[in-house]
């Protein structure tokens, strides 16, 4: 039927109908293909549903990885930096700052999924609650290794130990690499639209 979009069953796309009304003929008139265009979603229309679709969920997980961020930051700093006697300089887990940071990330995960289950992802179906853990854990371990690989590079590879060179390497470049691979791969295998 002319206008009405159905599923190509090549691509899953939906298409018009290339029949005409009530007879299941081919249309035979241009006419009518101009007809079918003008039905035919517009390219700023499907953009719009693009970025409807996409843009929320993308600034909902990036709204929940800056404030969960900010707290793997800040309780870093604390253990690697700040010394309960003796202020800032050297810390508890200065000679250790990847214990530091797999302890500091462990919290993190736990809100980021929090947040994403509960908010970013929050129009999906609710997947087994197991499954969709046990994902969650698996990529947040190797996310968690990119981190720490970047963290590891810089001391001990630089040989780098200052604040400054751990919130850069560790924080601020493992971040971005770990934030990147998590947002490609929660979306499809830990919230899963199904």
């Amino acid at each position: 039927m002319p206008g009405v979009l159905s599923p190509d069953e090549t691509t899953g796309r939906s298409v018009p109908s290339p029949t005409l009304p009530g007879t299941g003929a081919p249309e035979a008139s241009a006419g009518r293909s101009d007809e079918l265009r003008s039905a035919a979603p517009s390219l700023r229309d499907r953009a719009r549903l693009l970025v409807d679709g996409h843009l929320r969920s993308t600034m909902k997980f990036l709204v929940v990885g800056g404030l969960v961020f900010l707290l793997d930051a800040a309780m870093y700093n604390v253990l690697v930096f700040w010394h309960p006697t003796e202020g800032w300089g050297h810390g508890l887990l200065h000679g250790t700052p990847l214990t530091a940071k797999v302890l500091t990330i462990a919290v993190a995960s736990c809100l980021t999924y929090l947040g994403n289950r509960l908010w970013t992802f929050a129009d999906r179906p609710r997947p087994d609650t197991t499954r969709s853990v046990m994902m969650f854990v698996l990529v947040n371990v190797i996310a968690t290794g990119l981190q720490l690989a970047c963290l590891a590079f810089s001391r001990y590879v630089l040989g780098l130990d200052s604040p400054l060179a751990d919130n850069i390497s560790g924080t601020f470049i493992g971040q971005i690499v770990s934030t990147s691979f998590r947002y490609v791969t929660y979306g499809r295998l830990v919230f899963p639209r199904r």
